[in-house]
């Protein structure tokens, strides 16, 4: 649908990820609930008079003559800025670049970034994408694109910087925590295509399910590949993986959430506008039976990922392990101003079930497991067991039972966390048994 069929409406998008949602229209209001008081909406003469002179001293004073449209873009884009990292004047590719990340297809390197002090911070890499592969990590911090540096660049010229034609390499130089010196690291830009949501079995009848981020179908798909494994075995619990996935669509959270929930709330908003305000409440449905969920997170969990776990906490479904999240609990609203202009502007704080703003605080996890590395020892001690004694008594069972150990022996030493939440999830069934 193009914008300018709808130019008497306001579009608005709810996004609490770092992705784009689906949009509505509603009716332009003249004065809707919690609009400014009239002080409020007095124009600050004094400050309108410096700025007309700072224009008006660029334009006859700067080294190299400047047209009126890109200081007064400049201008929007810095009373923007100064708000908080997420509200961002954008231009039409930029608005197309936001659009492009709830279809699951995109150019790039296949890394969510946010601006820190002046540098790009990376949130995570994608899964299964070419900055993922190459060794970037959420918590890098990226000082230069190829030989410019980052500093003091906008973020939507860095994210165009690392977009680009599939094939081509962009070199980012990242600090990373622990590292003495800078780290380069060489990326070739792909299409990148998001498979949102990954299933397998788990030492038979344990389902892990991984959402990458949350797109628009990622709830319909979330609740088929349950019902697909559902139909292959009786399954004994469920690992919901959150780690890295910096968020998205709004509603899709709310889907995932709703799979697991049969009654409450699962997420509200709160802001200064009446068309900020919304609640989200389970139906009755849900895509398993009552079975152990253990959910994992990290700090590259973020904004979508913590309402999933929020909820799945406050109404006590889930056993939440990992390490604190992101911490990225505000609402964001896409309000045209043209055919090829916008507004994205934080309109609204999320809140969990509870009444809980994880807005720059993230979600505490019920079980705090740091990232660490376990290596099999190459000798094991040899212990003589009772079938090897000479003489010993038969089992008397003529099929008996041996568990299957191969999944955690893997994990052990290649993902410590899905490891220890395996070992607790077997527990949590032994107790419910």
């Amino acid at each position: 649908m193009k914008m300018t069929a709808v130019l008497p409406m306001v579009w608005r998008t709810l996004s609490v990820g770092l992705l784009l949602v689906s949009f509505v229209a509603v009716p332009v209001q003249a004065e809707p609930a919690g609009s400014p008081s009239d002080s409020e909406k007095q124009l600050p003469l004094e400050e309108l008079r410096l700025f007309t002179e700072v224009f008006q001293r660029i334009k006859s004073a700067y080294v190299e003559p400047v047209s009126d449209a890109k200081l007064l873009e400049d201008a929007l884009r810095g009373m923007l800025a100064g708000l908080d990292p997420h509200s961002t004047y954008l231009v039409e590719d930029e608005f197309a670049n936001l659009q492009e990340h709830t279809s699951g297809e995109f150019g790039g390197l296949g890394i969510e970034v946010g601006m820190e002090d002046g540098f790009i911070r990376v949130i995570a890499p994608i899964d299964d994408t070419p900055a993922q592969r190459a060794g970037v990590k959420a918590g890098d911090l990226i000082t230069k694109l190829g030989d410019q540096a980052v500093q003091g660049m906008d973020l939507n010229d860095a994210i165009s910087l690392m977009r680009g034609e599939p094939g081509t390499s962009l070199l980012l130089t990242i600090i990373r925590q622990g590292e003495e010196k800078p780290l380069e690291i060489e990326v070739e830009r792909a299409v990148i295509q998001v498979a949102s949501v990954k299933s397998r079995l788990l030492d038979n009848d344990y389902a892990y399910l991984r959402i990458t981020q949350f797109q628009v179908d990622t709830g319909k798909e979330l609740v088929r590949q349950l019902e697909k494994m559902q139909l292959d075995v009786e399954l004994k619990g469920l690992i919901l993986d959150l780690r890295n996935n910096p968020g998205g669509v709004l509603q899709a959270a709310v889907e995932v959430s709703d799979a697991f929930l049969h009654e409450g709330m699962i997420v509200y908003t709160e802001g200064r506008l009446e068309e900020a305000k919304h609640e989200f409440h389970a139906t009755k449905r849900t895509a398993i039976g009552d079975i152990p969920v253990v959910v994992l997170i990290n700090g590259g969990s973020a904004s979508a990922s913590e309402i999933v776990a929020g909820a799945l906490q406050d109404h006590k479904r889930a056993v939440i392990m990992g390490q604190d999240t992101f911490g990225k609990g505000s609402v964001q609203t896409i309000l045209p101003l043209s055919e090829d202009r916008a507004l994205k502007l934080t309109t609204a704080r999320y809140y969990t079930p509870s009444g809980r703003s994880i807005q720059a605080q993230g979600i505490v996890p019920d079980i705090q497991v740091e990232n660490a590395e376990i290596k099999l020892r190459e000798e094991q001690p040899e212990f003589i067991k009772e079938r090897e004694l000479s003489g010993h008594l038969e089992n008397g069972s003529s099929d008996p039972q041996q568990p299957n150990n191969k999944d955690s022996q893997v994990l052990a030493s290649k993902d410590y966390l899905l490891y220890e939440a395996l070992g607790l999830l077997k527990a949590l069934v032994i107790i419910q048994r």
